[in-house]
């Protein structure tokens, strides 16, 4: 089955240069990139991510993590990967969300890790279920920022938005 799935490097995986690596592995997967950005996390979109996770007592501590607070790097990179059994074939990749537990052949078995709070460093997330890419796409991603029409989307006109432009040079 065609599916989509987010990935994204998390800020300790910037940190550590660990991109060009991410990828590398992730290309196992024989996948085709449809929407990729490198995104400043605002505390409302982290919040937004990890609702599921707010009564957890790392809650805040993981707020922190995906804004790239604790790592001193203020960015993500954000991909929707698309193919046949995406979701599936990406966490097989990326191994299991606790580094400790991950084969160490996978992305966070081999560059993630605990501190000494207990919080996981896994160094990039990826989606559970159809579900969850969904619903995560769409927090991400506009429609106009990924390369085929992968939910299905309407036209809206939206007046007075207020939004950041290019200065025309002059």
């Amino acid at each position: 089955m065609i599916e989509q799935t987010l990935v994204i490097i998390k800020p300790d995986g910037l940190k550590k240069s660990l991109t060009g690596n991410i990828l590398s592995k992730l290309s196992e997967a024989r996948l085709e990139i449809v929407g990729a950005k490198v995104v400043r996390v605002s505390h409302e979109l982290a919040e937004k991510h990890y609702a599921h996770l707010k009564d957890r007592p790392f809650f805040g501590e993981l707020i922190d993590y995906i804004q790239g607070k604790i790592h001193d790097t203020n960015r993500v990179v954000a991909f929707v990967y698309r193919g046949e059994n995406a979701i599936e074939l990406v966490r097989k990749i990326a191994g299991a969300t606790n580094p400790e537990e991950a084969d160490p052949t996978t992305i966070r078995g081999a560059y993630g890790r605990i501190t000494t709070k207990g919080l996981y460093e896994n160094v990039l997330h990826c989606s559970a279920n159809p579900q969850e890419a969904e619903r995560e796409i769409k927090m991400w991603f506009s429609p106009d920022e990924i390369v085929y029409s992968t939910y299905p989307t309407e036209e809206k006109s939206l007046n007075n938005v207020k939004m950041r432009v290019w200065k025309e040079l002059r």
